[in-house]
């Protein structure tokens, strides 16, 4: 029985030395990547949007939106109401450092990366500069400026505010809250963003990110775990 019970152990450490290995590895490899592709990428001049495009309330209203804490966190953040638990940085991760990203176990690899090799080597700046040029806004579009094209027929910096929200409205589930599509829809979430913004909604828990109760059908049509019921039972 002693010996049985050895072996388990044994073969429970060596299994933690080898998963923890792997994730060693993994990290070093996307530490490499960064310096060698994402840094060097950065330099070009040809990214479509640049920080100095969007004006301050621009930019507050998709941290407040996307990421509330950004500046302060290291990459993670699984504290701040209304936050999610993707936090731009793993965006960017799901997006550059995946070919293919299948959501479960593959959060852990996403979020190590994020906080020791994205955040770590990357400003806070220039991760936004990374984000608004390839956050997906709908089918093959990526970035903002090549949907305020596709969408408003415009360049970015002719958006009104409204039109902007509805971009930003898109970015958690493009499909679903698509303003060609399915404008009700996405009317319906520009309206309850711009009471976050107003400071009429305060999000009830980490992942309050639609600000109140969805329709059953739009419901079906949500990303795996983002949207909880229970926030609003005591509004019923």
């Amino acid at each position: 029985m002693k010996t049985a019970l050895k072996m388990i152990i044994l073969l429970c450490l060596t299994m933690i030395v080898a998963i923890a290995g792997y994730y060693v590895v993994e990290i070093y490899k996307a530490r490499g990547y960064t310096e060698s592709t994402v840094k060097p990428y950065l330099r070009i001049e040809s990214l479509a949007l640049d920080l100095r495009d969007m004006t301050e309330r621009q930019l507050n209203i998709l941290l407040l939106v996307e990421d509330p804490a950004f500046f302060e966190h290291n990459g993670m953040d699984l504290s701040t109401p209304g936050a999610g638990i993707t936090s731009i940085t793993q965006s960017l991760v799901k997006l550059l450092y995946f070919k293919e990203f299948k959501p479960g176990i593959a959060k852990i690899k996403q979020t190590l990366i994020a906080v020791f090799a994205l955040d770590s080597l990357i400003s806070k700046e220039d991760q936004l500069r990374l984000f608004i040029n390839h956050v997906g806004l709908g089918g093959d579009t990526k970035g903002f400026e090549a949907a305020a094209r596709q969408v408003f027929g415009k360049p970015f910096k002719a958006l009104t505010e409204d039109e902007y929200i509805a971009l930003v409205a898109m970015i958690i589930a493009p499909q679903t809250f698509d303003v060609v599509r399915y404008p009700k829809r996405n009317a319906e979430r520009v309206e309850r963003i711009k009471r976050l913004i107003a400071g009429e909604y305060r999000p009830k828990g980490l992942c309050d990110l639609y600000y109140g109760r969805m329709d059953k059908e739009v419901q079906k049509h949500l990303p795996p775990f983002s949207y909880f019921e229970s926030y609003y039972e005591e509004s019923k």
